[in-house]
Parts: structure tokens; C-alpha cells; sequence
């Protein structure tokens, strides 16, 4: 492993910051700091924190976002060799409250949003809270000073990089701890696969608290390019935002572009500029990629796939030239590709064994290493090797290593030397006797020319049987049209009851991935029976 695989996340910044100290790192509407600007910030609140803490924590919460303070306060973070643990000043305050303590936050970075968050703990309970004012800029020591004032830049890749929370079977959130060594390889792949480099103006569409953020910032940063964070209303209308600040990458869930489409901002032929399009956390339909090849002319399109615990994405397939010499996809959606430089992938079926359809398991580098909470990793983990037999459960009992496979509960084809991705394991549903996977209802919905974003989900029908029930978003189609147009496509057991059409587009999380927990509400069809 070479010196550019084995940064930590502030090494990456750090060395563009020297050796680019007077071009743009950050740009938040019409501010703009350079390498230099930013890092002399940086080091400010790094100063501040290890002053008022008294020593250097392990971790800190930092509860703000897309504002300048919010990314030096990243970097800051990084700078004391301590773990980000990023809360979202919009979720629940007990949720976030939650959060911090599981995570054991001795220090935490808030915003006037969150100024009042630790108050509601027992004093002895709270962490040292430091305010991040918006116009914070370097007053105070020279940064030579601040420099002697600091430890060490620090440099082990064991140390923990950042602690995301997943949502957990449970309703109890799951502690994702990510090391510098499983984002370093990863960054330097990413930096060279999508040509980030000087010059390079790359947008910032997710939030601190989903891990698809971290290749915003140090992905861009680590290749010396320009962070262009847009504003919430920016995402409504996000080819003005690309043609405006001459963006020449994107990076977003799918839903950001169907949504667009959905308010009829999304004019064809603009984006000339943009030269690499990312889009991951959700399936990329056929149809959403010819629609952003026609934005986008220029562009390579990504479909990028993975999940947190392996350190934001392992996969990419890329799609460039004319749509017609694009070959055609088996379930209407993007294949997720091949895995990224150090990851092995493997498909075991419902036995235990190789195949070419089955649960995804993966390890390598970027495979984190358990669960904050040990009791997690029950059941997440098996062991295979090639001609050993079926694969084995991890139950927690022996020590987790290396050549443990992560399960990723998703279910994924190999054709032709690609992975497709055929939705959860968990959303195989059983309706009237009937096997069914929800991912292939909505493939095959999402295939109607009409609909631009579509899901579909088992829920409990009048007489109490299961039954499939559906939402799109896109122009409204005739309901028995569009049952008999369905019905051309899949077997009667698999067309829903029901599709209704939402005119205000499907209810979308905080990552901007589908709320199938609100969706159930809205299709509930037991209410008021």
C-alpha cells in the first residue's frame, strides 16, 4: 500500500491545502475561501476546542451543516486526531440527544439551531459545547503559532475517521464507526476514477449525517477542486444550480432528478459542462439515465452502490455515449457494476454456497470492522472461503476479523461479468401463496413512459390478506390502462391492487431516498375499513 492509501481524511485535506493555499476549496453563495482561508480556520477552531476541553477528545459531535463554520468544524475535528460524529440540527432533539450519548461524545460543535441541544442533560452528563459562530475567521494566534499550539498532524490510519448511525431493525440506530484506512484507499480511487483535480467544481448535495458526504468533501478536497454547496431551494431546480456555479461534477440520489423533472425544472441539453454524473443509494432506473444523458450530453454517468459499512460506495458502472449503444438492462435498472480496487464480492444462495444470484457479501478494505455495539454484529457477518462449504454464521461468539464477509441483505444477479441489483432480501414478501420481490414490481412499473418515481409495498387489505399496493410520481395514467398495461409485463399475482398517483411526488427521508414508512401511511388501505 503506497503513502496516497494510507492519509487520514485531514491528511488529504492538508495536502492541497499546502500545495494550493490560494485557489477556492469552499464555496457557499457568494463566499468563497481558498485552501489557505479554509485551514487557517480549520486550525482556529481546532485551538479553540483542544483550549476549552482541556485535552484531546476521542470523539465529537458536530451538530450543524452547510454553513463555512460547519466544514472548517469538520476539519477541525480531524485535526485533533479525534471521530466526527455528525448530527442533523433538523432531527428530534431526542434522537440526536441519543446519538451523542451512545456514541460517548466528549466534546460537541453546534449550531445556533442546536445551541440549546446538550442543556436538556444533567450537567455531569454533558460534553464541552463550543458554539460555532458564522463569522468566525482567523483573529487570534498566527497560524505558526497555531501550529506549535497543536499536537501533531495525525497519521494513523487505525484511528477512527467518523461514527455514522444507521437505522437499525430494532428502531434503534446502529453505530457505524469508520477508520482512516477504509476511507483512504477509497478516496484515492475516487480521486482518480472521476478526474477530481484543480479546477474541478464539485457540488455537496448530502448531508453531514449520511456517509455519501464524505467523498463531497474529501474526495473534492483531497484532489485540490472547489466544494460548491447549493442552498435547500438550489435542489428544485439543480440544472440552473450545475449552468450557474459551471459545475463540472454531480453527485446525488436519483430522487433529487426525478423530482426536478416532477416540477419541470429539468431543461434538456444545458448541462454541457459537467463531465462526470454520480448517482447512488438508490436504484438507477434505465429511464432516469437516458433522461439525464439527454441533460447532460457530456457526461460520464455513475451508478454507485453501497452501503455504510463499506465506507460509502464500492461499485461503479459507468454509461458514456449515445444511449442507443448502451446495452439493455435486465430489470430496468443500472447494473451496480464491478467492485472498487481491494473489495471481493461473492453471492451465496439460500444454502450457503457461490452463485450467480444471491445475498451480496463483501469484504476488503473499505469493510468496516463491527458494529459500535458488539451484540450488532450477530448475523451481519458469515464465513466462506472458496471450496470450504457452505458459508457460516457469525454469531458473535469468536473475535471478528478480516476475513469475515459482510452481509449486505441485498439480492444481486452476475450477468455478464456485472452486478445487477434486484432489491432487499428483506422485501421479499409472501402474497397469496405467491413468492414475490417488490424491487421487480417497481422495475417494471418504473418501465411505463408516464412515470418518472414509483414503489411498491405489501400491505394488509381489507379481508386481511397481504396484498401489493403502489405509489408513482409523473403524468397520471389511466388506472385500468395502466393495470393492463402491467399485466403485458408481469404475472397477474404480481400487478398491485392498486397505483395511486401522488401529484406531489413520493414522500422522500432526509437523504432523499423513498419514506416507506410514510408511504404506508398514505396507502394504508385498512384505514377507515
Amino acid at each position: 500500500m503506497n503513502d496516497r492509501q494510507q492519509r487520514t481524511l485531514y491528511q488529504w485535506f492538508e495536502e492541497s491545502a499546502l500545495r494550493h493555499t490560494g485557489l477556492p476549496a469552499l464555496e457557499i453563495g457568494d463566499e468563497v475561501l481558498t485552501y489557505g482561508e479554509l485551514r487557517a480556520l480549520a486550525l482556529t477552531l481546532a485551538d479553540r476546542i483542544a483550549a476549552k476541553h482541556g485535552s484531546l477528545p476521542a470523539r465529537v459531535a458536530l451538530a450543524a451543516t452547510r454553513s463555512v463554520a460547519a466544514y472548517a468544524g469538520y476539519l477541525a475535528i480531524q485535526r485533533l486526531g479525534a471521530a466526527v460524529v455528525p448530527l442533523n440540527p433538523d432531527y428530534p432533539a431526542q434522537r440526536n440527544l441519543d446519538i451523542a450519548q451512545r456514541a460517548g461524545v466528549e466534546v460537541a460543535l453546534v449550531d445556533t439551531r442546536s445551541a440549546d441541544l446538550f442543556t436538556r442533560l444533567p450537567e455531569r452528563h454533558r460534553p464541552t459545547v463550543l458554539g460555532l459562530d458564522e463569522d468566525e475567521r482567523v483573529s487570534g494566534p498566527a497560524i505558526e503559532v497555531l501550529e506549535r499550539s497543536l499536537p501533531p498532524v495525525p497519521d494513523d490510519p487505525d484511528r477512527e475517521a467518523y461514527l455514522m448511525f444507521t437505522s437499525g431493525s430494532t428502531g434503534q440506530p446502529k453505530g457505524v464507526p469508520i477508520r482512516h484506512r477504509n476511507t483512504s484507499l477509497f478516496l484515492a480511487h475516487t480521486i482518480e476514477r472521476y478526474e477530481i483535480a484543480p479546477g474541478a467544481r464539485l457540488t455537496q448535495t448530502f448531508g453531514l449525517t449520511f456517509d455519501a458526504s464524505v467523498i463531497d468533501l474529501f474526495a473534492t478536497w483531497g484532489g485540490g477542486a472547489t466544494l460548491v454547496v447549493p442552498l435547500a431551494a438550489d435542489l428544485y431546480r439543480p440544472i440552473d444550480f450545475v449552468v450557474e456555479r459551471e459545475l463540472t461534477h454531480w453527485f446525488s440520489v436519483p430522487s433529487v432528478i426525478r423530482e426536478a423533472q416532477r416540477l419541470g425544472n429539468l431543461p434538456l441539453g444545458r448541462a454541457v459542462n459537467l463531465r462526470h454524473s454520480m448517482f447512488g443509494a438508490e436504484p438507477v432506473t434505465a429511464q432516469h439515465a437516458e433522461l439525464w444523458r439527454a441533460v447532460a450530453p457530456n457526461a460520464v454517468i455513475h451508478n454507485v452502490y453501497g452501503p455504510t459499512e463499506l465506507t460509502v460506495c464500492c461499485t461503479n458502472h459507468a454509461l458514456s455515449g449515445p444511449t442507443e449503444d448502451w446495452p439493455e438492462f435486465s430489470n430496468g435498472t443500472v447494473p451496480i457494476g464491478v467492485p472498487f480496487p481491494g473489495m471481493e464480492m461473492v453471492l451465496l444462495d439460500e444454502s450457503g454456497l457461490a452463485a450467480d444470484e444471491g445475498e451480496l457479501c463483501v469484504r476488503g478494505a473499505q469493510r468496516f470492522g463491527g458494529y459500535l455495539d458488539p451484540r450488532e454484529n450477530a448475523g451481519r457477518f458469515v464465513s466462506y472461503e472458496a471450496d470450504g462449504g457452505p458459508a457460516e454464521g457469525y454469531g458473535g461468539s469468536t473475535a471478528l476479523t478480516d476475513r469475515h464477509w459482510y452481509r449486505t441483505g441485498d439480492r444481486v444477479r452476475r450477468e455478464n461479468g456485472l452486478y445487477v441489483h434486484w432489491g432487499r432480501l428483506d422485501q421479499q414478501v409472501k402474497v397469496r401463496g405467491f413468492r414475490i420481490e417488490l424491487g421487480e414490481v417497481e422495475a417494471a412499473v418504473h418501465r411505463h413512459p408516464h412515470v418518472i418515481d414509483a414503489a411498491v409495498l405489501a400491505l394488509p387489505g381489507p379481508d386481511g390478506e397481504t396484498e401489493l399496493v403502489g405509489a408513482y410520481a409523473g403524468r397520471e395514467v389511466d388506472p385500468e390502462r395502466f393495470d393492463a398495461w402491467l399485466r403485458e409485463l408481469l404475472p397477474l399475482h404480481m400487478v398491485p391492487a392498486s397505483l395511486t398517483h401522488l401529484p406531489g411526488g413520493l414522500p422522500l427521508n432526509d437523504n432523499g431516498k423513498t419514506d416507506r414508512k410514510a408511504l404506508a401511511r398514505i396507502l394504508d388501505t385498512t384505514e377507515g375499513s
